[in-house]
This record gives C-alpha cells, sequence and structure tokens, in this order.
C-alpha cells in the first residue's frame, strides 16, 4: 500500500512540474483565462455540489471571464 502513495505523490508532483513549465510562454491572457478556468472550475463544483456540468460550467464561465481581464 506505502508503494502506491509513494507513486501516486511522485506522479503528482512529475504532472505539477510538467504543467508549471508549460506555461513559460504563456500571454497574459493566455495566464488570465488558464486561472479564470480553474477558479471558476472549483467555484462551479462548490456550488453545485460537486455536480459535474456545474464544475464545467464554472470553468467555462471563469476562463470567459479570465479572458477578457485586462492586464497593464
Amino acid at each position: 500500500m506505502n508503494t502506491i502513495k509513494k507513486l501516486s505523490a511522485s506522479a503528482s508532483v512529475i504532472v505539477m512540474v510538467l504543467s508549471l513549465s508549460a506555461c513559460a510562454n504563456m500571454s497574459g491572457q493566455d495566464k488570465n483565462t488558464a486561472i479564470g478556468a480553474g477558479i471558476g472550475a472549483v467555484a462551479g463544483s462548490v456550488l453545485t455540489g460537486g455536480s459535474g456540468v456545474g464544475t464545467i460550467g464554472g470553468a467555462a464561465v471563469g476562463g470567459v471571464i479570465g479572458n477578457q481581464v485586462k492586464t497593464k
């Protein structure tokens, strides 16, 4: 059982490192879109009690809002 936990933890760390390196060449608007989608997905999930439709809807709405935010 400990082997599975260690493998899962290692895989999680690898995925996080790879996903962070993928953001290196993103524009500010792209970053805002990704952040908005992430926050929207969490908010949609919380507001709908973990519904998949609520999560996807929240991600879509959050992504659109994040895309429209202008940074200086």
